[in-house]
Parts: C-alpha cells; structure tokens; sequence
C-alpha cells in the first residue's frame, strides 16, 4: 500500500488524514507484528518529534476503526498488524517471541466450530499456535 490509498483507508473510516497516522500506518506495514516501542522507534525516523502519546493514540484510533488489528499473544506485549479481516492465526516462538501469520484451515473451518457456544454467535476464533521459530531451533544450545 502507498499513501494514497493509506489517505482513502483513514477517509473511509471517517478519520482525519494526517502526517502521525501516515507515519504509523507505514511503520506497521514495514514491521508487521510489532510492538508499540517499535512502531514509535519508526515512526521517529520520518517524524522525531512524534510524542509516545501521539503515537498509542493513533494506535488506538486505527485499531478502533478496524484499519490495524492489536494482538497480544500471552506474556507479550500488544502487537500490530495491517492484515485485517481475516480469520488468521498467529505462531510464536517461545525463545525469541517472533510472530508470524497463519492461515486458518482450508475447506471445513474448524477454529470457527466451537464444542459450545453458550448462546453466542461467534464470528472470529483467535488461536496462537507456539513452538520454536526455524532460526532458534537451529541454534546451538547454550552451555
């Protein structure tokens, strides 16, 4: 995504365009998965003089209007992400904390299935899968 689209995303939503949430909505398509500190840290780099404030608000109003969509795997801090309106999961590892993207089941949707729903009408399964990323499974063992 560029700008201009960015500038019809936040439109659309009926929020004001401008140079914060341009900054932020960049920061999280560059680092997809990332938290608060380093979306700021990025948006620093186009914008130093961006507050820490500015940049949870923004966070939030984004979030709030469905454009980013915070996770927060347990033990972790609240994580960003532009891939939204989708039912995808997430893995993470457990030594180093990268998290990526996975897709739910193709075909029958079973994360979508649940054993009880006690009334409710459920719209959105959130699952994260943990184990050890390819980088760290492949480190030699500390001594």
């Amino acid at each position: 995504m560029d700008d201009s689209e960015f500038e019809h995303l936040l439109r659309s939503a009926d929020l004001r365009v401008t140079r914060p949430r341009l900054a932020v909505l960049r920061a999280v398509r560059r680092h997809p998965h990332a938290d608060t500190g380093s979306v700021l840290a990025a948006v620093r780099v186009e914008e130093p003089n961006v507050s820490h404030q500015a940049v949870y608000d923004v966070l939030g109003a984004l979030t709030d209007s469905g454009l980013v969509r915070r996770i927060q795997p347990a033990g972790s801090a609240a994580r960003y992400e532009l891939r939204v309106g989708d039912n995808h999961h997430h893995v993470v590892c457990r030594s180093c904390g990268r998290v990526a993207d996975v897709d739910c089941a193709v075909g029958h949707r079973p994360c979508l299935t649940a054993s009880a729903a006690d009334g409710f009408v459920i719209d959105e399964a959130e699952v994260t899968y943990w184990g050890t990323c390819a980088e760290c499974a492949s480190a030699p063992a500390a001594t």
